[in-house]
């Protein structure tokens, strides 16, 4: 298979206008064309008036050492990795057996590695700009879990991190018993339009806690900037389609699923889960790690339950802040991380289309459009659009008593009348979190630092679970708004009007008031006066860090303990904690068959 990359394509054109576009990149007649996979879509909407579709295709051929020796200016070819027919509709390839391998050669020979991704080099092909060899985006399991084993791995959590590491170990054999405190995804929905329609919170099952994590009640974002050599990101989009996704996910730039599907979705994995021996116990909060001599041995639920373990992932999300001052007290190793904090924005929709796609906002083609800005102010602070949700609302997120937390959230059709996101502000403990490096407590700084301001909007929200607010023009005029303009806000309970200026640190507000105004010079109107501000957004990523080893993702400290996902500060959505989640299933298995083989 080639890659072709950069193929661009007026927004209407027609199927076999793609065909002709590979003739003419390979220069190659039309009979010598096999078949033509689209690997992933774009849209170049740098210059509005003129949108375009951007191609990555993977293409066959009839004879591709000799396409590959006409254009590689007659240099030898050699192909690396990987020799076949290439990926996709039902393609496979053999591996070679140090392919992908995350683990060292001498524990290969030792256990064999539980699953591998082969990946093919170009490295002595001199190609010209946008053809090259695709690489295998397969992901392979080659090994299974050995026969009595004498304990089963725990997870803590079934968001992304905890689900995916869950399904990854059932797939390999390994019986995985999957904790969650909250509830199975249906009755959590419930709970969670409990605070949304009538100001009642659950603390144990809302938009953080419960089957699906944080991410199910969110846009669905299924995009990442992580580095993943291996396709990682393949396998979670493959199993996602396989659970109901719509398969356009697997292909377009930005794929997105909303929270309806999502529930869908988490359930029949689920299934998978319990199908393949695993099990899943809801409203099982784990309230304490039994640790001897550095090494997990199990943990107990808030029921006094014990449950023996050797191998513990942690996969609890980045609002699990009992579980963080637990393990904190256990003596785990854990540190204060950077974050952001800020508020949501919305605007219309068409407002955005408009200004983003011009003469072609509305087309069904392109859906509803979405922005990325940055702003570094002159304190020193960046600003920066985050969890940007087309066609979306703004959701209430708390999941404590007291204390008012924004998020963004959209279904599949983005097809509501506002656009939002948050603006947020770069935080860092050095320079915000207060304390003295040397207070045991430190590490939890941050922590204390977003409760603080969640608990700030509480008040100004009314102390009924209101989101305080404040119209765009109010704001940096720096005056109190008392009646909503052409924005209606979103958020339920609703939206309390007021003067949001002590909302935040006084450096956040100075940073956003400056951003604004900066950002409506990329994206006309940004600045409406009518637009609306709501506070506050502070659950962006974890406040701390888990520490691990690189090699075999176990605590820094504490042997059997797998920190992973956003909670553990090692991932920051939905894909990116999903991808975590089997890297570190991956290293449990590892572990699990050497401990088997010594013994």
């Amino acid at each position: 298979m080639l890659r072709l990359t950069e193929v661009k394509l007026p927004l209407a054109h027609a199927e076999g206008e793609i065909r002709a576009a590979i003739l003419k990149r390979l220069v190659i007649a039309g009979e010598d064309l096999i078949r033509y996979v689209v690997f992933k879509r774009g849209v170049d909407a740098r210059k509005p008036n003129a949108i375009a579709f951007t191609y990555t295709l993977d293409v066959e051929v009839r004879d591709e050492a000799a396409i590959l020796s006409r254009f590689s200016n007659g240099q030898p070819l050699r192909k690396g990795g990987v020799n076949s027919a290439g990926t996709g509709e039902g393609a496979s390839r053999q591996l070679p057996q140090s392919a992908g391998s995350t683990i060292t050669s001498d524990l290969a020979s030792e256990v064999g590695s539980p699953s591998r991704m082969a990946r093919s080099s170009t490295s002595n092909v001199s190609l010209p700009p946008h053809i090259r060899i695709a690489p295998d985006t397969r992901y392979h399991f080659v090994a299974h879990a050995p026969q009595n084993l004498s304990s089963r791995p725990i997870i803590i959590g079934m968001g992304p991190a905890g689900l995916f590491a869950g399904l990854l170990l059932a797939q390999m054999g390994f019986r995985p018993l999957i904790l969650e405190r909250g509830k199975e995804v249906r009755e959590r929905t419930k709970d969670t339009w409990g605070l949304w329609r009538q100001g009642v919170l659950n603390p144990e099952s809302n938009v953080q806690f419960g089957e699906g994590g944080a991410g199910t009640f969110s846009d669905g974002k299924l995009y990442s900037q992580i580095k993943d050599p291996r396709y990682l990101a393949r396998k979670v989009l493959e199993e996602f389609v396989k659970a109901g996704a719509p398969e356009e996910i697997l292909y377009v730039s930005h794929p997105h699923i909303g929270t309806f599907r999502l529930v869908g979705m988490v359930e029949k994995m689920r299934e998978t889960i319990q199908s393949l021996g695993g099990e899943i116990l809801f409203e099982s909060r784990v309230d304490d790690i039994e640790i001897q001599n550095g090494q997990v041995t199990g943990v107990v639920l808030s029921n006094g339950e014990h449950i023996a373990t050797h191998h513990l992932v942690l996969a609890v999300g980045h609002s699990a802040r009992d579980t963080f001052e637990m393990i904190h007290k256990r003596g785990i190793y854990i540190e204060a991380k950077p974050f952001s904090i800020g508020l949501r924005i919305e605007h219309p929709q068409s407002l955005i289309d408009a200004a983003r796609y011009g003469k072609n906002a509305g087309n069904p083609l392109l859906g509803a459009a979405d922005y990325k800005l940055v702003h570094h102010a002159s304190n020193g602070r960046s600003v920066y659009s985050f969890c940007m949700c087309p066609g979306g609302t703004v959701v209430a997120a708390t999941s404590e008593p007291g204390r008012v937390v924004t998020n963004g959230m959209s279904q599949y059709s983005r097809n509501e009348r506002n656009a939002n996101s948050g603006i947020v502000v770069g935080i860092t403990p050095e320079q915000d979190y207060p304390g003295d490096p040397s207070d045991p407590k430190k590490p939890l700084a941050g922590v204390e630092f977003q409760r603080r301001w969640e608990s700030r909007a509480f008040e100004l929200g009314g102390k009924n679970y209101q989101a305080p607010g404040q119209l765009v023009g109010d704001f940096l005029a720096g005056k109190p708004s008392t009646k909503f303009g052409e924005v209606q806000p979103s958020y339920t309970p609703g939206v309390h009007l007021t003067d949001l200026s002590s909302a935040l640190p006084d450096y956040a507000i100075a940073a956003i008031r400056e951003a604004l105004p900066a950002f409506a010079k990329q994206i006309k109107g940004f600045d409406l006066a009518d637009a609306v501000l709501t506070g506050v957004e502070t659950r962006t990523s974890s406040p701390i860090r888990i520490k691990r080893n690189k090699d075999d993702y176990q605590s820094i400290n504490t042997k059997g303990l797998y920190p992973s996902g956003e909670g553990a500060g090692y991932a920051g959505g939905i894909l990116s904690a999903a991808v975590d989640g089997i890297e570190v299933a991956e290293a449990v298995a590892l572990s699990m068959m050497r401990t088997k083989n010594q013994g």
